[in-house]
């Protein structure tokens, strides 16, 4: 078929040589059909809009045949209509994967049809989204339906528990849906968050085996996963996302509504209040499906008015904030600054604060809510009117930019020819022309954003004239004689190396070729940090760490305008600077860390584990589960800016050494649940899950066990983590999956993808290094040891120091059940009866060998002495060796030795069991705590653990006159 040429005439020349390889894939499907001009038109859009539309006419010719003749390219679908269609479609089907085939090609065709429309404005974005969220849920449903009948055949009817008249009620699965999908506002490409749930515990009547309805609801839970999300030769139906669960991915892929109200009431987080407004039942028993909205409503709409919303918003945009400075996503139509998430925080603002007393804003959809504004809270307007605009675009915006590939983005296209397309589907003459209004409209939603939800801080006004004369300095139109003078006059110790230190950063290169809009931010933000560096006591060196972030950040001027716009993150910046080489240095290497200078309320108020873990789930919810590249960074980024967080309030004498020590533990804890959580998905899902004993799945049966600092609750700044692996699963069985894989060769790569994810660099750096030698036979054994093996090796073939380093060990992250047997090996391993003589003998020699290698070396005379904080005589590895041959010499007896894996309270416990005096454990504990302290401060100030010989003095000498009697008399 040649195309008219009045309908060729229209298509922009950078667009034609498209058109036409495109037209080229479609010429069997055009071979079938007469298009009238106006039909050329729309297929001349819909190609150069979709190169999704033109692969799937290429691989069913039929199917523009099909959508002619039936009308359905011009006809709008009633709600009812996907299911109509999809029941017809599945009659009689009785093969699982016949029903994934069915699904899929069901899919292919509607969104060809739902493409095609909204790329020709057969239909407006609403309807578009409206069609896509009845789509979305026939599929839902019906796969559901399909799958429930196939599990109670299998399984039996899932029924509640015998009511107060001992009658048991059948049982089905609620769906909800949440965001998008929840508030009928699907994009093209959406992946769909859905929550499963059932009314009641119970059984089911199965006639071999009965199930409890929580294992039977979540196996029905995976299968209908299985049904939409796995891809196979025919696609898939919908990227299917189950993180919004209550406890995330760690908790029950199904729960009851009692489980589900209670978590909610008791643990519900305000970023989960948010989430719930646009909840919706979209499959399986509806009339239970609304008393479960009607149980949580309470939690999402207060009866009060709320303001606290505008607090929990601002926070959950600042951290999109930073997450769109750290993977550069300000050309996203959705993320980005003017962005359709902004005005959906708008909206639901409003509806967190008055939702509880004014039922009218209970609903879900967007445009709903936003009209409703100026009645409800005197919203102007012309405010309402420019953010149903620009969400508008933005919106159709996004569907052109999901149309082309069918892909889950909403980046804005950076070459020409994606720009040209894009700006054509849209209607609009160039890409110009598309970009300019786009611009307009995000800056409304920003303006209003702001007014809404982030009203800007008054700074204090620039003192004008000290800003002048420090660009004067900087611009070199002073003589050295004068800019030292007046940088003493600020306040500077050392002013000519401050001098140097600025020509120094004037001379590179790279500040030389800096575009206009960068130096414009340079230049504003320079003599804010000069002036506040000048403020400090050593201001010279400290000018000399902020120059060296500065020099980071020079190509991305961003960071620039964060400082200078929020004065009191500048402020903490150099007030930490100044009292830390090791905090410059980080921020130095990720200036993205810079963000958490922002609100002091948090910067010095570490959180704790149960806050660390609900914050690390937010985070790692807004990825893929498959997207482990960027799991990685995120991992990173909540590690970085965490320590961050602990070193100020350590910095600034916020946090005692003890509690810096909690918190860091804390830290490395909850990232090591997390990669052990993302590591064990990975694997599953590739090979299934290993078998503990047959037909029984591991869960998981497996534990990171805690050594050394870790172990004791003792992590500081650069500690590495000595970690070892061990697992409680049958040797002999293996995986459950279509590729399976034997149980140790399952857990072994477990072993290794946990190290993968902990030690490998990446932009962000490594989250931690691992050390594991302290696994049974150390380099050359088995990198994961079943917990009988690690038993065998501990009673037959350990050393004495392998028995001191399980004093310290305790399970950081896996299973609970295998976490209570490790600690009952541990304790009958440590209370294992000792030859008393050969313990202490074992114990001296590798003191000394390790003091002898590891401990302080001079060269001459005393003025080059020093004190290795943990290896000279007298200091912490004395004070631990003697701490762990106390507990494997007593702990047959006295088995409160064994309670602790931290050195002071073991310590407390030896005083308690009278094997050292009180004067002698008060000494130990404070010298040890006086060595770590000074240990956490050389470690900001990126130096090692090396004091001066004078330094110290009593304490080692008290430390060794204890290890002589303990340990030698």
């Amino acid at each position: 078929m040649t195309l008219m040429a009045s309908v060729l005439a229209e298509v922009p020349e950078q667009l034609n040589d498209l058109l036409q390889r495109n037209l080229a894939k479609i010429e069997t499907a055009l071979a079938e059909v007469t298009l009238s001009e106006a039909l050329q038109r729309q297929l001349v859009r819909a190609l150069i809009g979709s190169d999704y539309v033109a692969t799937q006419l290429q691989a069913h010719p039929e199917w523009l045949q099909d959508l002619l003749a039936t009308g359905d390219l011009v006809d709008d679908y009633e709600e009812a209509t996907y299911a109509e269609r999809l029941t017809q479609r599945l009659a009689g089907v009785d093969d699982e994967k016949v029903l994934h085939r069915e699904l899929r090609q069901f899919r292919q065709r509607e969104m060809v049809r739902l493409v095609w429309r909204d790329l020709n404005r057969l239909t407006d974005m609403r309807g578009t989204t409206r069609e896509l969220s009845w789509f979305a849920d026939a599929c839902i449903d019906a796969a559901l339906e399909w799958l429930y009948q196939q599990a109670c055949q299998r399984w039996g009817t899932p029924h509640s528990r015998p009511d107060a008249e001992g009658k048991r009620h059948p049982q089905r699965m609620v769906v909800l849906g949440m965001g998008k999908l929840g508030a009928h506002e699907l994009n093209l490409s959406s992946d769909i968050d859905l929550i499963f749930s059932f009314p009641a515990n119970g059984e089911t009547d199965g006639e071999r085996k009965n199930l409890d309805n929580q294992d039977f609801f979540i196996r029905l839970g995976q299968k209908l996963v299985q049904a939409l999300d796995n891809q196979t030769i025919d696609g898939f139906v919908f990227r299917v996302d189950m993180r919004l669960r209550p406890f995330g991915s760690a908790g029950p892929l199904a729960c009851s509504f009692a489980a589900m109200e209670g978590y909610y009431q008791d643990q519900g987080r305000e970023w989960e209040r948010y989430a719930m407004i646009k909840a919706r039942v979209v499959a399986g028993d509806k009339a239970a499906g609304a008393e479960l909205i009607s149980l949580l409503r309470p939690f999402v709409y207060r009866k009060y008015i709320d303001f606290s919303a505008f607090e929990s918003l601002r926070d959950m945009k600042a951290m999109i904030n930073r997450e769109v400075r750290r993977k550069g996503l300000t050309q996203n139509v959705k993320l980005g600054a003017g962005g359709i998430r902004e005005v959906e925080f708008i909206a639901q603002a409003f509806q967190l604060i008055r939702g509880g007393r004014d039922a009218e804003l209970q609903q879900r959809e967007l445009l709903n809510i936003l009209p409703q504004l100026p009645e409800k809270v005197g919203m102007p307007e012309a405010a309402v009117t420019e953010l149903v605009d620009a969400y508008t675009l933005l919106r159709n915006v996004e569907h052109g930019i999901q149309a082309i590939a069918d892909k889950q983005t909403q980046e804005l296209p950076g070459d020409d020819e994606g720009r040209a397309r894009l700006a054509f589907a849209q209607g609009e003459a160039s890409w110009d022309a598309l970009a300019t209004a786009l611009d307009q409209h995000r800056q409304n939603v920003s303006r209003h954003f702001a007014d809404v939800i982030a009203p800007a801080d008054e700074g204090e006004e620039q003192d004008d004239d000290l800003r002048s004369e420090w660009l004067t300095l900087w611009h070199g139109l002073m003589d050295d004689e004068d800019a030292i003078g007046f940088l003493q006059e600020q306040g500077y110790d050392q002013a000519p190396e401050a001098l140097k230190a600025l020509q120094d950063l004037k001379s590179l290169r790279t500040v030389q070729m800096l575009q206009q809009v960068a130096m414009e931010r340079l230049e504003a933000v320079l003599p804010l940090l000069l002036t506040a560096a000048g403020q400090v006591d050593n201001a010279a060196i400290t000018l000399e760490r902020v120059l060296v972030l500065v020099q980071a950040v020079l190509r991305r001027s961003a960071y620039f305008v964060l400082l200078s716009e929020n004065p009191a993150a500048l402020q903490q910046l150099v007030r930490l600077c100044s009292a830390s080489a090791w905090f410059a240095e980080q921020l130095s290497k990720q200036p993205v860390l810079l963000d958490e200078l922002i609100d002091p309320r948090t910067l010095y108020a570490p959180p704790n584990q149960e806050t660390l873990r609900a914050e690390l789930r937010l985070q790692l919810l807004r990825i893929p589960e498959d997207d482990i590249e960027q799991l990685m960074e995120t991992l990173r980024y909540f590690k970085h800016a965490h320590m961050l967080k602990v070193a100020a309030s350590d910095i600034t004498g916020v946090l005692p050494l003890m509690k810096v020590s909690d918190y860091l533990t804390w830290l490395a804890e909850v990232v090591l649940e997390a990669v052990l959580e993302i590591a064990w998905r990975n694997l599953t899902e590739k090979h299934g899950v290993p078998q503990k004993a047959p037909g029984v799945p591991c869960d998981p049966d497996f534990v990171i066990v805690g050594y050394g600092k870790v172990g004791g609750i003792e992590l500081s700044y650069g500690s590495d983590l000595d970690l070892v692996f061990l697992h409680d699963a049958s040797p002999n069985l293996e995986t459950d999956g279509d590729r399976s894989i034997g149980n140790s060769v399952f857990f072994n790569r477990l072993g290794q993808r946990i190290i993968h994810i902990l030690n490998t660099f990446t932009p962000s750096g490594m989250l931690y290094e691992v050390d594991m030698r302290l696994r049974p036979s150390g380099n050359s054994g088995l990198l994961v040891s079943s917990l009988k093996a690690f038993d065998d090796y501990q009673q037959k073939d350990a050393w004495t120091w392998e028995h001191q380093a399980l004093v310290r060990a305790r399970v950081v992250a896996g299973s609970s059940a295998l976490a209570e047997r490790f600690e009952q090996l541990r304790q009958s391993i440590l209370s294992a009866p000792r030859d008393e003589a050969k313990l202490r003998d074992d114990v001296v020699e590798m003191r000394e060998k390790m003091r002898q290698h590891l401990g302080s070396k001079t060269t001459g005379g005393t003025e080059d002495r020093v004190f290795h904080l943990k290896q000279d005589r007298g200091g912490i590895v004395d004070i631990e060796f003697m701490v762990q041959y106390l507990v494997l010499r007593h702990a047959q007896d006295k088995p409160e030795l064994l309670r602790w894996t931290d050195n002071i309270r073991i310590l407390d416990s030896i005083e308690a069991e009278e094997l050292l005096s009180a004067e002698e454990a008060e000494l130990l504990r404070e010298a040890y705590k006086a060595y770590r302290a000074a240990g956490h401060r050389l470690s900001l100030q990126n130096q090692s653990g090396v004091l001066g010989d004078e330094e110290m003095t009593e304490y080692r000498r008290g430390v060794a006159e204890i290890w002589q009697r303990v340990m030698l008399d």
